[in-house]
């Protein structure tokens, strides 16, 4: 299941923004304009991350983060803080009620997703480093080692790091700008020849063998690694 967040913003051209770049990079997310409906909905189904601004109308992001962290059921739910100001004071505080970063606007959208990433390692550290796999292919992330039917297979570096990205999906579509986006770092796919993610999906199902057919080419899509018993391959 795709990691949920919640995005607490009362301007829609940010939210829309956050949203956009969060969903691209695979989390789902869900978004409200003010801090009683964080509220609600945090309780209602906490999310895996909130990332919440400062600045509300009604209830601030600060009044908001201390009721979170007062509820034992929502109490460990990882919350970014998002605001326009650059104080020191204001970080202070922030953190000091209990978040668990702090980004200033104006901010790079690549980077807050960076720091999504990051604050949920941290608040996951046993998530971060288990093996992941369907059929005969096993990658563990810890020990950076892939296998198929207990055999090693010598992968490059962004190999690896694609075949990470399917298997995380857990059968997801992940689309070639996804993939530029989160192997490569490019936040645009016109940055990037996309052929680059194509080559790398050919050379990464030439190195699974008899596993090659569970990455399923998704045309006019992506890709997707098939978890399934049987992996039937390109989808037209």
């Amino acid at each position: 299941m795709a990691t949920e967040v919640l995005v607490v913003e009362d301007e829609p051209d940010i939210r829309a923004l956050i949203v956009h770049h969060l969903t691209r990079d695979g989390f789902r997310c869900r978004a409200v304009g003010s801090g009683a409906d964080a509220l609600s909905r945090v309780k209602a189904v906490p999310p895996d991350l909130v990332v919440l601004d400062l600045m509300l109308p009604g209830m601030d992001g600060l009044e908001v983060c201390r009721r979170l962290r007062a509820e034992p059921a929502t109490a460990g739910v990882p919350i970014i803080m998002l605001t326009a100001k650059a104080d020191e004071v204001d970080r202070v505080v922030g953190l000091e009620m209990g978040a668990d970063d702090y980004v200033v606007k104006p901010f790079s959208p690549k980077e807050l997703v960076a720091r999504v990433r990051a604050v949920l390692r941290r608040a996951r550290p046993g998530e971060a480093g288990r093996p992941l796999g369907a059929g005969s292919v096993s990658l563990d992330t810890a020990r950076h080692v892939v296998t198929v039917a207990g055999q090693p297979v010598e992968l490059t570096p962004k190999e690896f790091d694609l075949l990470h990205a399917l298997l995380e999906a857990a059968g997801r579509v992940l689309s070639r700008e996804h993939l530029l986006n989160r192997v490569w770092g490019y936040a645009h796919a016109d940055e990037i020849e996309s052929r680059t993610v194509d080559v790398h999906i050919r050379r990464l199902r030439a190195k699974l063998g008899p596993e090659d057919r569970r990455i399923a080419t998704i045309k006019g899509v992506g890709y997707r690694f098939e978890t399934g018993e049987r992996a039937p391959g390109d989808v037209h």
